[in-house]
């Protein structure tokens, strides 16, 4: 495992924030050795994430983390509105390439095809990483209706909102399923699932609109193909409902076409996590974006519920699992404060 400092400076903890948030978390590929972010150095990353210290320190700047940690590269840890590389975080990238660390972002925004550092890259010989660059054209794949053929169960993790838990979900569950014993293989969808160091997924937003479900269905039957799973575990993107977001949805149900789906959503969180600043959009409740899912999955259901537990305390969500529960006879968690045992039982149903 490479050797990683992450920049995020300003937004660690928060939505914009969430491929750092992811990494911190859990991480296959780098070995993370700290987090950059001036406003809230001196913390432990793991407590102030989930109140469980995880010995990855938050620094005020590059040389620190340099000092205290011998990075081998900079991962940029934010995910920004139109996928933007932050104008504030140009000169630490300039600095990383300065000290010979190799940078790594997850943006739309392509450090390869930015000329000043790819000049400088190119002086210091460090490698400029783009997570979330697709392939060619000529190499894409196309819908061929593989996946409704696997002889595994396919679960995607859909949401109501963007930044609500969908990808952390997905990997608790993936991991969860293999702890009692039932084969599981993740297929990331975006760019974060891909720098934690998922083997298989796409970055499926960066993809031409003709090449999304093929592309990403191509990746689920090599998951299967490769690993022979029980249960492919498949990110979701954005949501059904929320108009910011075209394809991510909907693409990912026609590409897995799937077995049953874990829904999350965040009960206290009134607007859309999109440009909140621009649109204040509503949330829609759990029981309408079910009923959107299901229709468009032509079948299948929606089988548990996940709660993100933004700005609610633990009776508030504990209420809300008691209120899920007796309303729609589905099993409802938390992933982070419960776990995923109930979804596996769920699942282990159905197999």
């Amino acid at each position: 495992m490479e050797r990683a400092v992450i920049l995020c400076d300003g937004y660690f903890g928060q939505n914009t924030g969430k491929t750092a948030n992811g990494l911190v978390r859990y991480s296959k590929r780098y070995e993370i050795t700290a987090v950059i972010d001036r406003t809230k150095a001196g913390r432990d990353a793991g407590d102030l994430l989930d109140g469980r210290p995880n010995g990855i320190p938050i620094v005020a700047t590059l040389d620190e983390a340099i000092e205290r940690g011998r990075p081998e590269c900079l991962v940029i840890g934010v995910a920004t509105f139109g996928g933007y590389i932050p104008a504030e975080f140009r000169a630490v990238i300039r600095h990383a390439i300065e000290r010979g660390l190799n940078v790594v972002a997850g943006l739309h925004e392509y450090l390869g095809d930015d000329p000043e550092f790819a000049a400088l890259a190119a002086r210091h010989g460090v490698h400029l990483i783009d997570v979330r660059k697709p392939r060619p054209i000529r190499e894409s794949k196309q819908f061929s209706d593989l996946s409704r053929g696997l002889p595994c169960l396919r679960i995607p993790v859909l949401g109501t909102d963007g930044a609500i838990g969908k990808r952390t979900t997905a990997l608790l569950l993936t991991d969860a399923l293999n702890a009692v014993g039932l084969p599981a293989t993740f297929v990331a969808t975006g760019q974060t699932g891909l720098l934690q160091g998922s083997a298989y997924g796409v970055p499926l937003d960066s993809i031409k609109g003709d090449f999304m479900v093929g592309e990403l269905e191509s990746e689920i039957v090599r998951a299967y193909a490769e690993t022979k799973p029980k249960v492919i575990v498949v990110e979701g993107q954005g949501s059904i409902s929320h108009p910011a977001y075209v394809c991510g949805s909907r693409a990912i149900i026609n590409a897995s076409m799937p077995s049953g789906i874990v829904m999350m959503h965040a009960p206290a969180r009134k607007t859309r996590s999109f440009r909140r600043d621009v649109v204040a959009w509503p949330m829609p409740t759990a029981e309408e974006e079910m009923r959107w899912l299901e229709f468009f999955s032509r079948g299948a259901k929606v089988f548990g519920l996940g709660i993100n537990h933004e700005n609610m305390t633990r009776e508030e969500v504990e209420a809300t699992v008691r209120e899920w529960e007796a309303q729609y006879g589905l099993p409802a968690a938390d992933p982070l404060w419960h776990g995923c045992g109930k979804f596996v039982e769920r699942i282990r149903s159905m197999l």
